[in-house]
């Protein structure tokens, strides 16, 4: 059972302080590179012309995941959480190229893991979620490719990002992809869109000055409108300080198709607490909201599994279904071991995405460390 590398754990361990006194975080406030000490962008950084984040389901190039290093946050659990890894690498190879990013030493390990249909890359990295460190592709009308960093810095400090913290930047080198410098801090993991103009979001993970200090709500939706291509932005509201990310919004909610959202909905049993009360939360926004389009909002909920019939499970589990991942004519949904609610979820799933198979692998270590497959990947989308 994973304590300390918990994503939510981690807040609670002291875990993150004692490595920014012992130096080994960059402090939360300090602005990203190319920029000044307000956190302003010094040079503007412009993306390709007409360009736009498509949505996920759209045709993809490649995915992109990291192997977790031997020094990553989980420690003794490295070698179960590199089976989940690998695990989530071949299924998504079934369908499209995936290419993993691996520190130089751990480069013939993880092909051996992987298989032959998983490109291993020597570019070091601190841990896996590539969704968060990794480059978020826009596409432009002239089929231009470029990616936006957003600087990761470690979920606002919380955790060791030295070299995550240059992965967008390196992997766009390496692919000879065009960067764009965002003149904010955010994660994939924030950032859902339905690629016809409407972005979802969580106000606790962006506007938060562990990200974004003196910035307004308003000035990230004018920067996210920019950098994505966006004409509409709803804000759930989330919460802070209850999990490493500030509840990203792919594990809350996501778009299905364009008007169509898919909602977590928390056990039966469950709460209430602060998450029963995040999706209340959400939930109320989402019925009363209308897509760039003017569209009211279809929401459907993908309930999660009962703890009962997960067995033993840390406290941290993430039992999200909603954290899948849409690949080339399938999607990887997580299986949690609870037959009933893994076979009603990928019910839900392939209704929701018809003409796609669904592929349930079992991530039990990377789910105790509190994230998903969603946020173990990253599309590079089909440029034009």
């Amino acid at each position: 059972m994973v304590t300390e590398r918990s994503r939510r754990a981690l807040l609670r361990s002291g875990t993150a302080a004692a490595l920014a006194g012992a130096g080994f975080l960059t402090p939360a406030c300090a602005p990203p590179p190319g920029h000044g000490p307000d956190g302003r962008r010094t040079a503007p950084a412009p993306g390709p012309a007409g360009h736009r984040m498509p949505a996920e389901w759209r045709r993809h190039a490649r995915t992109y995941m990291a192997w977790p290093p031997s020094d990553s946050p989980w420690r003794d659990d490295v070698p179960a959480v590199r089976r989940d890894v690998a695990r989530i690498a071949r299924a998504v190879a079934e369908y499209e190229p995936v290419t993993l990013l691996a520190a130089p030493g751990d480069v013939a390990r993880a092909a051996r893991a992987c298989g032959a249909s998983v490109e291993v890359v020597p570019v070091a990295v601190d841990d896996l979620w590539m969704r968060d460190t990794g480059p978020t592709f826009v596409t432009g009308k002239d089929g231009a490719l470029a990616g936006v960093d957003f600087h990761f810095n470690g979920w606002g400090g919380k955790q060791e990002h030295r070299r995550d913290g240059r992965v967008a930047r390196r992997l766009l080198a390496r692919e000879h992809v065009t960067r764009t410098d965002a003149p904010i801090t955010a994660e994939g993991g924030s950032l859902e869109t339905d690629g016809a103009g409407t972005l979802l979001v969580t106000e606790s993970s962006l506007v938060n000055p562990n990200r974004n200090p003196g910035r307004s709500r308003a000035d990230v939706e004018a920067a996210l409108r920019e950098l994505l291509g966006v004409d509409k932005v709803i804000w759930l509201k989330g919460v802070r300080g209850e999990d490493i990310t500030d509840c990203h919004v792919d594990a809350l909610a996501r778009f299905a198709a364009p008007g169509v959202v898919v909602l977590g909905r928390p056990a039966s049993g469950s709460g209430p607490d602060v998450w029963t009360r995040v999706h209340a939360q959400a939930r109320t926004v989402l019925e009363s909201a209308t897509d760039a389009r003017g569209r009211r909002l279809e929401i459907v909920e993908l309930p999660e599994p009962e703890p009962a019939g997960l067995g033993r499970r840390g406290p941290e589990f993430l039992s999200s279904y909603v954290n899948y991942y849409v690949v080339n004519d399938a999607v990887i949904l997580p299986r949690f071991g609870d037959r009933r609610a893994d076979d009603r979820a990928a019910s839900i799933v392939r209704d929701l995405h018809p003409g796609r198979t669904v592929v349930q692998v079992g991530i039990d270590m990377l789910a105790e460390g509190g994230g998903g497959i969603h946020c173990a990947t990253q599309q590079r989308p089909v440029a034009g």
